[in-house]
């Protein structure tokens, strides 16, 4: 969920989907559950790069279908954070460190996870090895 989450905020979504699973995320279950069915994620890759030099210099590229966008400074350190969080490993490189997946795939069912029973949100995505 906290992958799906970070990644829809740059997501080519809908304003009310975006909107969705950012109050899921925060821990909010009052909507409208009949007008939302499955919310999908998906990105071609995302990498990101933390310096371990320039203690200031984080950044993410995130690949879509029909977009590219790059984020920087909080924005980049949540996604790397949520990406080491889903077991990515970072490669190190001299200065920075890399994190990088592909075919990143999120499916979130916004009324089974309404129901507090532990479902309602499954990733999938490949890394690079």
């Amino acid at each position: 969920m906290a992958l799906a989450a970070v990644v829809a905020e740059q997501a080519p979504l809908g304003r009310f989907e975006r909107r969705t699973i950012a109050r899921l995320f925060n821990g909010g279950t009052i909507f409208r559950a009949f007008l939302v069915g499955k919310i999908s994620v998906t990105a071609a890759s995302v990498v990101c790069r933390v310096s371990n030099v320039d203690i200031t210099n984080r950044r993410c590229d995130l690949t879509f279908r029909t977009n590219k966008r790059t984020v920087h400074g909080r924005e980049a350190n949540e996604i790397s954070a949520t990406m080491a969080a889903a077991g990515v490993a970072a490669e190190g490189a001299t200065g920075s460190l890399v994190e990088n997946v592909s075919k990143l795939a999120c499916t979130i069912g916004p009324r089974e996870i309404k129901q507090k029973t532990g479902g309602g949100a499954d990733c999938t995505f490949e890394t690079s090895q």
